[in-house]
């Protein structure tokens, strides 16, 4: 499966707006049977946002500085480096609620199953489970 680009939404939200359902997940382990008020966090994100960013910076620090430099003086830096802060945020916002592994699919910050991209099978084994009553 190709990846999409499951990001968008998210990142026009703060934070605390994903609660409800959210796959925390890798470019590795993409969703299945997403329903669309699910939102989608690739935890792998900064690290990709960083490398379609800079590139692959040279060894020499005098020249990575000038090809880092010249990507924020970009014009569209403002909106790139706002996209990395989401990125990371969502990450941190992973890591507060306790996700180490994914990967995860989370019922409103507060029940996780662990394993399974696929929507359904996670709401099917919560409730197997007795959760979301």
């Amino acid at each position: 499966m190709k990846l999409r680009n499951f990001l968008p939404l998210p990142a026009l939200l703060p934070v605390s707006v994903l609660a409800g359902t959210v796959v925390y997940t890798d470019s590795q382990h993409l969703p299945e049977n997403l329903p669309p008020d699910v939102a989608v966090v690739l935890l792998d994100e900064p690290e990709r946002l960083q490398l379609k960013m800079f590139g692959q910076l040279p060894a020499d620090p005098e020249q990575a500085t000038m090809q880092a430099k010249q990507v924020m003086s970009s014009p569209q830096w403002q909106q790139k480096q706002q996209q990395l802060v989401t990125a990371y945020r969502q990450v941190v916002h992973a890591r507060d609620l306790g996700i180490r592994k994914v990967p995860a699919v989370v019922f409103d910050d507060r029940e996780v199953v662990y394993g399974t991209t696929d929507v359904a099978r996670a709401q099917a084994l919560r409730l197997q489970a007795g959760g979301g009553q």
